[in-house]
């Protein structure tokens, strides 16, 4: 009985309720999860994925800061820039969120997915400095997803930017910090579909500065 009771668990509520817990301990990053997951389903969506795939990688950004449950609040919620010390310690982040997942079979996938979030396509990220289609692409996504969040919303450290700054950026990250292809499929879904941008409006009336 027990074990036909599992084959209907809700993922997403499950998710819902582990994401809870890291945006308790962090105010500046409450809403950024599920904005991060709404825009690399647009993303994922736009190029065609599809089914258990593209399901996969709209959980896997649902919970790509898990492992942020593993940082101090000190460093967490610091007002200032970090220290390198204090970034290498938030650097852990993606491999803790693996080390999490990959306690459950069923989320051994999703967990490959959250490990290589901050990789780059130039090679230059981390946690093990993948470079280019060794990437996979539900990280890549998420990279551009997590990237324009942090961009158009304020942090403990900086403020939001424009919607033709956050462009600027991503152009001249192209190839470099992102996918090249990904990178102009997320401007056009992001800035130059009215209805999907509509979405960052209604995060911030509710209340996501």
């Amino acid at each position: 009985m027990y074990k036909n009771m599992i084959k209907y668990i809700d993922f997403h509520d499950v998710i819902e309720c582990l994401i809870a817990a890291v945006e308790a301990r962090d105010k500046y990053t409450c809403g950024h999860s599920t904005r991060v997951a709404d825009i690399t389903l647009k993303i994922a969506e736009e190029i065609g994925i599809q089914g258990a795939a593209l399901e996969m990688i709209h959980m896997a950004a649902h919970m790509h800061d898990i492992g942020k449950i593993g940082i101090s609040d000190e460093i967490l919620s610091k007002p200032g820039k970090l220290n390198a010390l204090e970034w290498d310690t938030i650097k852990q982040h993606p491999q803790i969120g693996y080390n999490i997942l990959t306690r459950s079979n069923a989320l051994r996938e999703i967990a490959d997915i959250v490990l290589y979030h901050h990789e780059r396509w130039d090679g230059n990220g981390y946690p093990e400095g993948l470079k280019g289609e060794e990437i996979p692409l539900g990280s890549r996504i998420i990279a551009l997803a997590d990237s324009i969040d942090a961009m158009m919303y304020k942090r403990p450290y900086k403020q939001p930017i424009t919607e033709q700054e956050c462009i600027y950026q991503i152009k001249i990250n192209k190839g470099l910090q992102f996918d090249p292809y990904l990178a102009q499929i997320a401007i056009n879904v992001c800035f130059q579909k009215q209805s999907f941008y509509y979405t960052f409006e209604s995060f911030t009336a509710n209340g996501a500065k």
